[in-house]
C-alpha cells in the first residue's frame, strides 16, 4: 500500500470515528474537503459505498462497517510498527474512548482513568455512561466495561472484577410487612424493578436455591427504575424490595439505612470483565488501560 494509500484509510477512519468531515478534519489537521475527496477516491478505488451522507453528518454502511473493524487493526499495527522502528514502546497519547456502566463506571473505573491521564499527560478521555450495550466498532469505542457472561464472540475479554446481587429493603419496611425467610415469601412483598434499557422490561430477580439457579418476576411492583441508585434510594426510602449490585447498596447497607434480606439464597457471582475489538496490536492509549484496569483483579482491589 502507498502512503498516498494509507493516507485515504487514515482519512476514511477518522471521518468514521468521528461521524463528519469536520470533527475529522480537526483531529487531523485538515479541511473537510480534503478529506471528503480522500474518503471518496477510495470509495472508486474499492468500487462500495463506505458512507451515507447527509448535510450535517455520515453515517457507515455495512461495508463501511466491515472496512472500518479492519482500519482499526491496520492502524494500530502501523502505531505498533512505528514504536519498534524506534526501538521504544510509544507514550500514551491522544484519546482514550471508554464505554462504561453508569454506576461502576463513575465509582470504580473513573477513578483508575483519572489516575492514569495524571501519569500520562498526553493522553486525553472520551467517557460515555450508559447501562446499554454498544458496538464497539461502529461507535469507535477503544474499551468498554460488561457486566455478566458475553455473547459477542468478535470482541476480547480479560476479567476485571465481580459482582453479586443482593436483595435489600429499609428497616421500616421490613418492619411494617414482616422480612421475608423464604423465596416463596417474596410473592407478598412491594418490589422496586429495574427497568432494562434494551427491551424495557423488568429484570427478573434471581437466587440460588441449594445449587439450583432460579429467577422471578419482581412482584407487586410499585416502581420501575432505570437507574441503580435510583433503586437504592426507592427502597431507602421505604418503598419494598429492591435486588441491585453489591456495590450499589454498599454505602447504605454499611450505614443501617438497608438491610439484606436472603443473603443465603445470593445468586453466584456475575464477572465484570474490561472488552476491545479483536486486533493484534493495540495502541499506546489502550494497552496502558487495560493494563490498570485488569490490575485491579489480580491485586483483589476492585469489589
Amino acid at each position: 500500500m502507498s502512503m498516498h494509500g494509507l493516507q485515504q484509510y487514515v482519512a476514511f477512519a477518522e471521518t468514521a470515528r468521528h461521524g463528519s468531515f469536520a470533527a475529522a478534519a480537526r483531529t487531523l489537521g485538515t479541511v473537510p474537503s480534503a478529506l471528503a475527496k480522500a474518503v471518496a477516491r477510495l470509495e472508486v478505488e474499492l468500487g462500495v459505498r463506505l458512507f451515507h451522507r447527509t448535510t450535517r453528518q455520515v453515517t457507515l454502511t455495512a461495508d463501511g462497517e466491515r472496512l472500518y473493524a479492519q482500519c482499526l487493526r491496520l492502524l494500530a499495527e502501523v502505531e505498533a510498527l512505528k514504536a519498534q522502528a524506534s526501538g521504544t514502546r510509544l507514550e500514551p497519547a491522544g484519546t482514550l474512548r471508554v464505554d462504561l456502566p453508569i454506576f461502576y463506571g463513575k465509582h470504580v473505573v473513573m477513578p483508575v482513568l483519572a489516575r492514569l491521564v495524571q501519569r500520562c499527560p498526553d493522553l486525553r478521555l472520551d467517557v460515555r455512561l450508559q447501562d446499554g450495550y454498544v458496538d464497539l466498532v461502529q461507535e469507535g469505542i477503544d474499551l468498554a466495561v460488561r457486566v455478566g457472561h458475553l455473547d459477542d464472540s468478535s470482541l476480547v475479554a480479560r476479567p476485571m472484577d465481580e459482582q453479586q446481587l443482593v436483595l435489600c429493603a429499609s428497616p421500616p419496611y421490613l418492619a411494617a410487612h414482616g422480612t421475608p425467610t423464604d423465596v416463596a415469601a417474596l410473592v407478598s412483598h412491594r418490589a422496586i424493578a429495574f427497568r432494562m434499557p434494551t427491551s424495557g422490561r423488568h429484570r427478573p430477580w434471581q437466587f440460588l436455591e441449594g445449587s439450583v439457579a432460579v429467577e422471578m418476576a419482581p412482584p407487586n411492583v410499585v416502581a420501575r427504575v432505570n437507574d441503580g441508585e435510583g433503586m437504592v434510594e426507592a427502597a431507602r426510602l421505604g418503598l419494598g424490595l429492591c435486588q441491585v449490585p453489591d456495590y450499589m447498596a454498599a454505602a447504605a447497607l454499611a450505614r443501617g439505612e438497608l438491610l439484606e434480606v436472603l443473603a443465603d439464597r445470593r445468586p453466584g457471582p456475575m464477572p465484570i470483565s474490561v472488552v476491545h475489538a479483536g486486533g493484534r496490536l493495540l495502541p499506546a492509549r489502550v494497552r496502558v488501560a487495560l493494563d490498570a484496569l485488569t490490575a485491579l483483579h489480580t491485586s483483589g482491589a476492585v469489589g
